[in-house]
């Protein structure tokens, strides 16, 4: 705590607020746990009165469901409403939906109206979900999501609860930038963020401040201004799985046995473990804060339950070349309303395991007609799994200098791609001087059965290893299967909106590389 006697003092103003919805009616003092009484006294101990600046001017807390996550929101704002010194300064949750805005509004409403003293000094209007101080007119209102609701505010406070939500939204960093502008004339301000883990991947604003968040943490970001509070396992526990120990799940609930009870957690844990994978995972990221890679349902492909066991973050098209002796390449998509997939598979000279290496190409009409997912698309063109190109055909010729660079290395087998749709490919590689023997229209359907259960048997073996790209887990995660007959499918119908392109090319590829191709290097080569 950089200034103790601020931090005292707001802590002092948040202890005497009562929660009304306990029974008694006890204040934050009486309930409260201590890593609670700690947030509040670093985050307001961080302000210097002499010059008027709050040296912390972000924070984000991730912790796990029932953890008075929406109560501390209220407790937080309304001391800082409080603790208010600038005539008619906004104080503002921003909230993603209706919904969540009333659960953090409604604690403080109740917080006002139990307090004589309180009720004297701020007038609540429950229609607007704003609290206004009759004295100087500052006034926290609490706020669903909306561009024109935030626009050309100038908050003091912005507390953003449930940010996973937020990554949801197409345009939520545009809004979040607006809503926490006024900070730029406001030094004594703070944005804060508040969130459990997503019930599904990570993505958009969400993933971009938990990462930064994490980096922040772990020493690789260097950004005093910025308070990280992560409760999540470390490492070695996700990979062991030591979070299914119940024992442990006080890591990400510090209020267990307060507002969260452990005999629930765990009745919770086995019904989920009773109801299959997609059950577990949602009940881990909500109560445990695991992070969720793959989105599974139901009618998964079988071989997305491996997908993630067998990353390999060393793995680039580079070191695929020069670990493989013989490549095939998949293709697939590539229309206005698709991702172009482009797949790579390697056989490794030394082991024989099949290695590899996806990317996929987008024309920006793709973020228009997908709005709910061009969080996510824009997500993975930072990574560089995705490149959103400026005109119609700059895809094409990024995916024929790959072919070409894969060609010249020696290792080329052949390019499967789906017969219909390939003229402009088939074009630009004879254009390139590939060989027009070396491109194979590969049938579709339910045709595609052999090749969808040689991949999930490969994975299942470990024999089928992957870069760990999160667009390939996400599109892994989209595939719908389909029975048909004795055999199955999985087409982008069953998929819906859903783009599991690089998926479809990846099975392309599997389908040649499953013919057992000579090496394309001999012995001396190597």
């Amino acid at each position: 705590m950089l200034y103790p006697d601020e931090g005292e003092a707001a802590l002092a103003v948040f202890k005497q607020l009562r929660v009304c919805d306990m029974p008694g009616k006890p204040t934050f003092g009486e309930v409260c746990r201590e890593w609670i009484f700690d947030f509040v006294r670093v985050l307001f101990g961080s302000y210097d009165s002499e010059e008027g600046r709050r040296r912390i001017t972000e924070a984000l807390m991730l912790i796990s469901k029932k953890n008075t996550k929406s109560t501390l929101a209220a407790g937080i704002m309304l001391t800082a409403l409080i603790r208010n010194w600038r005539a008619s300064g906004e104080f503002l949750i921003l909230a993603p939906t209706v919904e969540v805005a009333n659960n953090s509004f409604f604690p403080a409403r109740d917080m006002v109206r139990v307090d004589e003293e309180l009720s004297d000094l701020f007038h609540v209007q429950d229609h607007i979900r704003q609290i206004t101080n009759r004295n100087d007119q500052a006034m926290m209102k609490v706020v669903a999501a909306d561009s024109a609701t935030v626009s050309g505010k100038k908050g003091i406070f912005v507390l953003v609860d449930e940010l996973h939500e937020f990554g949801k939204i197409a345009n939520a960093e545009n809004m979040l930038r607006e809503a926490t502008g006024g900070l730029a004339s406001r030094p004594e301000g703070c944005t804060i963020y508040l969130t459990t883990q997503s019930d599904s991947p990570p993505a958009g604003v969400f993933r971009q401040k938990l990462q930064y968040a994490r980096g922040v943490r772990d020493g690789t970001i260097h950004d005093p201004a910025f308070l990280p509070v992560l409760y999540e396992y470390p490492e070695q526990m996700l990979k062991d799985k030591a979070y299914l120990q119940i024992e442990n799940a006080y890591i990400t609930n510090p209020n267990l046995g307060a507002s969260v009870d452990l005999q629930f957690l765990t009745r919770e844990l086995k019904k989920a473990q009773e109801n299959g994978e997609e059950s577990l995972r949602g009940t881990l990221s909500k109560h445990w804060n695991v992070e969720i890679g793959l989105a599974l349902r139901s009618d998964r492909w079988a071989g997305a339950d491996y997908w993630e066991r067998f990353a390999d973050k060393s793995l680039t098209l580079d070191t695929l070349l020069e670990r493989c002796d013989v490549v095939d390449v998949g293709i697939d998509g590539g229309g206005l309303d698709d991702l172009l997939g482009f797949a790579v598979i390697g056989r490794d000279k030394v082991t024989g395991k099949w290695l590899h290496w996806g990317k996929a190409w987008a024309h920006p009409s793709v973020l228009e007609r997908r709005k709910a997912e061009a969080p996510r698309f824009h997500d993975f063109a930072r990574d560089g799994d995705l490149v959103l190109v400026d005109d119609i055909g700059d895809d094409v010729m990024d995916v024929v200098d790959v072919i070409k660079r894969i060609h010249e290395a020696g290792v080329l087998d052949k390019i499967g791609v789906d017969p219909y749709g390939i003229g402009a490919i088939l074009d630009a590689l004879m254009e390139a001087d590939i060989p027009e023997d070396m491109v194979v229209g590969i049938s579709q359907g339910w045709k595609m059965a052999g090749a969808i259960k040689t991949a999930e048997r490969r994975l299942a073996e470990g024999n089928l290893l992957h870069g760990g790209s999160p667009m390939m887990a996400w599109c892994i995660g989209n595939a719908r299967v389909e029975p048909k007959g004795n055999a199955v499918s999985i087409t982008k119908q069953a998929s819906g909106f859903a783009k599991i392109d690089p998926l479809m090319a990846l099975l392309n590829a599997v389908s040649l590389m499953a013919l057992n191709p000579a090496s394309a290097k001999s012995f001396w080569d190597s």
